[in-house]
């Protein structure tokens, strides 16, 4: 654990730094709110589209409740969503950034390590399904409010204008997802990364980073990493004390007995693991100690090895938005000065996709890229249909509306 933080952890955290250092994090608001601002609960897309692009270099699903939830929230009471409505869009958004490549948080790079699958692949198989995680939210915002007629305000930019004119902070993004998939290193790419956030800084006057600005991104980053670090050593420890003492086996022989070699209690009990294990713990952590103990049984089921890790990867989430102790849920609570377990609920509602994912990967081999180009494209149109279908349910917008006095 100690090589992935030093050989993948530590330099993407850096980056992150640089990137919300030259300016990129406004721009991962702005061009949202420009484009979508002013539609049918247009600040919830907004949240969506926005947690998704700053969730894709963040570490922590919290810090960025937090960080764009500042902004989107308050915004969404604006137009008229409920409090804990606002307070729980936002969480149920921003753990989407895990999920999303090209950094997924820390749990991508752990994957790889353990898996011994080249982060390309990883990011491959993980795009997709993110993809319809923020999907889903978006679809269930928008039924949200179309229910009550919520429409935003038009931005006074157009989102053209602001692409023509901030395009260029994509590059970062672009530069280690294109060197990533050609082949080179995790590290040499987060460094290429770098290098592209200090270059766009200089493009404007007010975001360039001088020596100081380098210094003080360099510090954020590592002080981030370093948080993560102390997460990632003590579970190395707790990890090889399960695995010398043979109780990884012992549990894995316990769930597949409990579950009576059925996929489907298996994935339910891994489920409820990883949310008593994630209670009040990074998710990165929550992840590491559930897989350990869970892909062996899911492997035993004849689940890949990628797609059992993906399994527990996008359970070890779900302790950040589902009752009783989900932290980033509370958070967005906080800001939306709403009740807190009003919002965890509803926050729990619009995740809904988070429970649905793991049994895809489960049961179905192309939702992880395992079978021929055919069955993949296939399994990716049915899956975004029935998404849309799954989300348009969800919504309860079919019902028929109370009659009032």
């Amino acid at each position: 654990m100690a090589n992935v933080l030093a050989t993948y952890v530590l330099l993407f955290v850096i980056f992150g730094a640089f990137l919300e250092k030259c300016g990129a994090q406004k721009f991962f608001i702005d061009f949202p709110l420009a484009a979508v601002g002013h539609r049918i609960g247009g600040p919830g897309k907004v949240s969506v589209i926005a947690s998704g692009l700053f969730g894709s270099i963040s570490g922590s699903a919290i810090a960025n409740t937090v960080s764009t939830g500042a902004f989107t929230i308050p915004m969404m009471k604006r137009a008229g969503f409920k409090p804990h409505v606002a307070g729980g869009i936002e969480p149920a958004a921003s753990i989407g950034g895990m999920f999303m490549p090209p950094i997924m948080g820390a749990g991508g790079f752990i994957m790889a390590e353990l898996t011994g699958v080249p982060y390309s692949q990883i990011m491959l198989v993980a795009i997709f399904p993110a993809f319809m995680y923020f999907f889903s939210v978006y679809i269930m915002v928008h039924y949200e409010a179309k229910k009550y007629n919520l429409v935003g305000e038009k931005s006074a930019t157009s989102a053209m204008e602001i692409l023509k004119k901030e395009w260029f902070y994509i590059l970062p993004l672009a530069v280690i997802t294109v060197f990533m998939l050609s082949g080179y290193s995790p590290a040499y790419s987060a460094i290429l990364g770098t290098v592209a956030c200090i270059i766009i800084s200089w493009f404007r006057k007010e975001t360039r980073i001088d020596l100081k600005g380098f210094v003080e991104a360099s510090r954020a980053g590592t002080e981030a990493s370093l948080k993560i670090g102390a997460t990632v050593g003590v579970i190395g420890i707790i990890i090889g004390v399960l695995t010398y003492s043979g109780l990884l086996l012992t549990f894995a022989d316990i769930v597949i007995e409990l579950a009576d070699g059925k996929l489907f209690l298996t994935i339910l009990l891994i489920a409820l693991v990883s949310l008593i294990l994630g209670m009040g713990v990074p998710v990165t952590a929550a992840y590491l100690i559930t897989a350990v103990v869970a892909v062996p049984a899911l492997t035993h089921l004849g689940v890949n090895e990628i797609a059992a890790h993906m399994i527990v990867y996008w359970l070890s989430q779900d302790s950040n938005i589902t009752p009783p102790v989900c932290i980033a849920a509370f958070a967005g609570a906080t800001i939306a000065k709403a009740d807190m377990w009003l919002t965890a609920f509803t926050a729990f509602k619009f995740a809904k996709f988070l429970y649905l994912a793991p049994f895809l990967f489960g049961y179905v081999p192309g939702f992880s890229l395992n079978g021929s180009a055919t069955d993949i494209t296939i399994t990716f149109v049915v899956i975004a249909f029935g998404t849309f279908a799954y989300s348009w349910l969800l919504s309860g917008i079919w019902l028929p509306k109370k009659k009032t006095a």
